[in-house]
């Protein structure tokens, strides 16, 4: 193994986890864009490997990375109280992070960079997407269980690690922002996005109304509820945990529930050029409704129940809004291979919005059904 500047701290770094046995071997591992990941393997005395996760966190995407383990420690420790409860297994139905030796839950090394570690979750799959309609709808139960178990945690005890993460009228401001000061020049070059995005101004404050009022309650939420971030038995395709919880704090299940709608009941890429191919599959929406709330089991409110077809409309509108505004920008958050690859993404998003404006009352009626 070369002596690397990357080897050097994560042999520093496995030397303060707690893991059990001796280092044998790590490979890389998964497809992430923002964090470093191993997968590491030590062996006991006699001679059974154990797994884990090793990370490297990305100090540029989450720079309290203090309080985003605070996070993750506060919320699996709980669920693993829910589980236990139903006699489950605690160690494969939740993450489990692996404290230091000093006990804490990350490492900072000796080049300033964070370290944590989870054991690995055997026998499941990850799919970046649904190889058919049962991975959706189990997906949907996994995201439907995770809010479950932790209806009763209160939220006002987690960092909110991204501020005004999906506060739809903040991200307006920021679009207007961007439109008056036009630095990339692009401006006229959108007009017809423009125009879409101010048409639909009274709509933004629909949730944060919502809660104002009383009618939407702030809960855990989870914040990108994509199907790679649930583990499906490999078997029997159930589902075994929810991932990737870094960007875990609070905020409203309907969000949740609508992110997952944004992209799971598209039937085309989020940058797919040709609009003829973007269409809101209102079927797939009824399979992850029904999914979500068997998993919910009850536990949604009337008015959050009431909200999950705003929930889907408001997550796509803030997604297409944040690539035109990003565009007007000049490509300076979201990773661009052409220079309107974010216009175009923009687009897709509208699509589907237009779409969820058609099916609107069929939406409705589906989530009271399955309520």
């Amino acid at each position: 193994m070369r002596d690397t500047k990357l080897e050097r701290m994560m042999n520093e770094a496995i030397r303060c986890f707690q893991f059990k046995g001796t280092f044998h071997d790590f490979i890389k591992y998964g497809n992430g864009h923002i964090n470093d990941t191993f997968l590491v393997r030590f062996i006991d005395e006699n001679g059974k490997k154990t797994k884990y996760i090793l990370q490297r966190i990305n100090s540029n995407v989450f720079k309290r990375p203090a309080e985003v383990m605070s996070n993750i420690i506060k919320v699996t420790e709980h669920l693993k109280k829910a589980i236990e409860a139903y006699d489950g297994d605690p160690e494969r139905e939740t993450l489990t992070v692996i404290k230091t030796k000093s006990g804490r839950g990350y490492y900072i090394d000796g080049y300033g960079f964070c370290w944590r570690a989870f054991i690995f979750i055997t026998d499941s799959v990850s799919l970046d997407l649904p190889e058919d309609d049962n991975d959706f709808y189990q997906s949907a139960v996994a995201f439907g269980n995770f809010q479950r178990m932790l209806g009763d945690f209160p939220a006002s005890e987690l960092f909110e690690t991204i501020p005004n993460f999906h506060n739809t009228p903040k991200r307006y401001e920021n679009f207007l922002a961007s439109l008056e000061k036009n630095v990339s020049g692009r401006k006229d070059t959108a007009l017809e996005e423009i125009e879409f995005v101010n048409k639909r101004k009274d709509f933004m404050s629909l949730l944060e109304d919502s809660h104002k009022e009383g009618k939407l309650p702030l809960k855990v939420t989870h914040n990108d509820t994509k199907m790679n971030n649930v583990m499906l038995d490999k078997d029997t395709r159930e589902p075994v945990c929810v991932v990737d919880l870094d960007t875990i704090m609070p905020g409203y299940s309907v969000n949740d529930f609508g992110d997952s709608i944004r992209f799971g009941a598209s039937t085309a890429a989020e940058d797919e050029q040709d609009l003829s191919k973007v269409h809101f599959d209102i079927k797939l929406f009824e399979t992850y409704t029904r999914g979500f709330l068997k998993g919910c089991g009850g536990t949604l409110t009337q008015g959050e129940i009431d909200l999950l077809p705003a929930g889907a409309k408001m997550m796509t509108l803030e997604c297409g809004m944040r690539f035109l505004t990003d565009y007007i920008d000049g490509d300076t958050y979201f990773k661009t291979s052409y220079p309107e690859h974010n216009l175009v993404r923009c687009r897709t998003q509208f699509r589907l919005v237009e779409e969820m404006e058609q099916h609107w009352d069929e939406m409705q009626a589906i989530v009271q059904k399955y309520k």
